[in-house]
């Protein structure tokens, strides 16, 4: 299905010098277009020609502003990973209480993992990690990994606040989105149906367990 790219990233990226900026509204079409083409095609299928065609720049453009195609895959794994992302930032937290939060976030995360391209988008890159490591790594760095930092200072902050007792915010960002999860991430792998019903339970699940062990006594969580 290859269209003419490289396999795997291009070598020679690092002797690359970068391009004059290009304004925000034709970098975020290029970065639109590539998240597109490697969710439906996955990396190695992806030619940067391709994306530059449908982009309307030149293949030249896309080198001088990225890199190489690397670059260009954190870029694109990092703007869809942005609507979930929104719920952590400090400026666009859910209202409510602590509870009520928790609860859109998980939420947020269940409606994220189970986007049917973002499913096909791991199965993807998991099998072009067997290939080449690299590519899960710039998966990894560019999505769970800096989300998982961004609801870390979230938590954080909910702690600075007195809403959470929290001493390791990273560690307790892991616990609640697997809480979330729970056999859902597994059953979604291997396209088994989730029922809203059987959504929701999880996540009222999550939300209690991590309340009792987080939560403070006001705030609506089992008392320790």
């Amino acid at each position: 299905m290859s269209i003419g790219c490289p396999s795997g990233p291009e070598k020679n990226s690092g002797r690359r010098k970068a391009g004059r900026p290009l304004d925000a509204a034709k970098r975020a079409a290029i970065v639109e277009t590539a998240a597109q083409h490697f969710f439906l095609h996955g990396y190695a299928a992806t030619a940067i020609e391709q994306v530059a065609a449908d982009a309307g720049v030149s293949k030249v453009t896309i080198y001088n502003q990225f890199g190489d195609k690397r670059a260009l895959f954190g870029a694109a794994v990092t703007r869809e990973c942005e609507k979930m992302r929104g719920h952590f930032s400090l400026d666009a937290m859910p209202q409510g209480s602590i509870r009520e939060r928790l609860t859109a976030i998980g939420q947020a995360i269940f409606a994220f993992l189970f986007r049917p391209e973002m499913i096909q988008f791991e199965r993807r890159i998991a099998a072009e990690t067997e290939a080449d490591p690299a590519i899960g790594a710039a998966f990894l760095e560019a999505g769970p990994w800096r989300m998982k930092r961004n609801f870390a200072d979230w938590l954080d902050h909910a702690a600075a606040a007195g809403e959470l007792v929290v001493s390791d915010p990273l560690l307790a960002a892991e616990q609640f989105v697997s809480l979330c999860k729970g056999m859902g991430d597994l059953e979604r792998r291997f396209g088994a149906p989730v029922s809203p019903e059987a959504r929701d339970q999880r996540i009222r699940g999550a939300v209690d367990l991590f309340l009792a062990a987080y939560g403070m006594a006001d705030c609506g969580s089992v008392d320790r």
